[in-house]
């Protein structure tokens, strides 16, 4: 039994309510604070929950209800200057699972409200102290909270990650704008198919949703950074004709730019990684999610590390009686993982604004790289393969790890 018995969790996108949920399963009574003024259903495009995270979800009975509002795509592809290749999939996993990141946040708020845990909207923190068997928590609204522990679930612009070290790294921009649509247009595609294409200026993604539909999302390079607010101020119109300026000599990444009308644009703002992190928690308090561990899109992992993060937060604080000690065994877990993700991320983040000559040598690259660098069994294996043995005590775990 824990002798933790109370927990504030700041941030209520994935992986707060995740933790949350996951903290009431192991006996911890923990409360969501959200700065919101309600909960964030329609926020955000879409992203792709691998099978290790869709597996994470399961063991805090979140798995099913995220299928049920998925898009399962078996296959991957990948297109350079209109030359396709299949990608290699690992045969034993179940396929990547596309998700609307709103739709995504509501089964998990609903989640963690039927598992019984408060959540508050409207609380930003400003601040917390840390008191010899507690932390009290000071939001802006002049109210306060205090509990046992507390989470910092609270992203990339975390304030729970400058409370706990002040200089402490901040999120870095990638060079690229995120931008998403689904839209009512024939593309001539594998069913059940994702397809990475690098088109003629910048890479972009699509995936089929149904008959006549299809989803994609656009990395438009961008040497000027743009907050998510400072983007959506821009009309919609304008950021359509700069993507079917960019992406209009590209198949079919032309078609989908002129069938995106400006209702169904969702823009995203600038994408980011975060390097790093040095103190992933102080005394009693602790960081999971993008607040500590934010690899590029490109890695396909993002939200499941973050939802795997969660999860393994509440399995060590369950063990581990002592908040330092448990926090040191979190991290011991998780940061080599989330590190070696970030880098193959990084990697492939490097490639996605290739030159006309770099265009060429992939071109010729593709069949080598099928069989090298998109080898599933090298890059894809340990972690979609990934799986959080809950009823097993985290001692075995670190003593696998050494």
């Amino acid at each position: 039994m824990s002798g933790i018995e109370t927990a504030l969790v700041i941030g209520g996108g994935i992986a707060g309510p995740v933790a949350a949920t996951a903290l009431r399963k192991a006996g911890i009574g923990a409360r969501v604070y959200e700065a919101y003024p309600g909960p964030a259903h329609t926020i955000g495009s879409g992203l792709a929950l691998a099978p290790n995270g869709v597996a994470a979800l399961d063991v805090i009975g979140a798995g099913d209800a995220v299928r049920d509002i998925a898009v399962p795509v078996p296959r991957m592809a990948l297109s350079v200057g209109g030359k396709m290749l299949t990608m290699p999939v690992l045969g034993d996993q179940p396929p990547l699972q596309l998700v609307e990141r709103g739709e995504l946040h509501r089964v998990l708020y609903e989640r963690a409200v039927a598992a019984g845990v408060p959540v508050e909207f409207g609380k930003r923190l400003v601040s917390a102290e840390q008191t010899p068997d507690g932390v009290r928590a000071q939001f802006a609204d002049g109210t306060t909270a205090t509990a046992d522990v507390l989470v910092g679930a609270d992203g990339i612009r975390s304030a729970v990650r400058r409370l706990i070290d002040p200089d402490a790294p901040g999120p870095h921009y990638t060079g690229m704008l995120g931008f998403g649509a689904t839209v009512d247009c024939a593309v001539d595609t594998e069913p059940e198919t994702i397809v990475f294409a690098y088109g003629a200026r910048a890479y972009y993604l699509y995936w089929p949703t149904g008959p006549g539909r299809v989803s994609w999302g656009a990395n438009l390079p961008s040497k000027e950074y743009l907050s998510l607010a400072e983007a959506r101020r821009m009309p919609a119109e304008q950021w359509l004709r700069i993507l079917r300026d960019t992406y209009g000599d590209d198949t079919p990444g032309g078609r989908l730019a002129r069938a995106t009308t400006p209702e169904q644009l969702e823009v995203v703002g600038a994408l980011h990684i975060m390097p790093p992190v040095p103190h992933w928690y102080r005394e009693r308090m602790v960081l999971v999610g993008d607040a500590v561990h934010a690899p590029s899109n490109s890695s396909g992992q993002g939200a499941s590390l973050a939802i795997e993060s969660a999860v393994q937060l509440a399995r060590c604080l369950r063990d581990v009686p002592d908040p330092a000690a448990a926090f040191a065994a979190y991290e011991k877990l998780r940061r080599p993982r989330v590190e070696g993700v970030a880098a193959r991320a990084a990697k492939i983040n490097h490639s996605k604004t290739p030159g006309p000559v770099a265009r060429k040598v992939m071109q010729v690259l593709m069949p080598i790289m099928a069989r090298t660098v998109m080898n599933p069994e090298k890059t894809l294996a340990g972690e979609q393969r990934y799986r959080i043995e809950w009823d097993e005590p985290v001692g075995r775990d670190l003593a696998a790890i050494g």
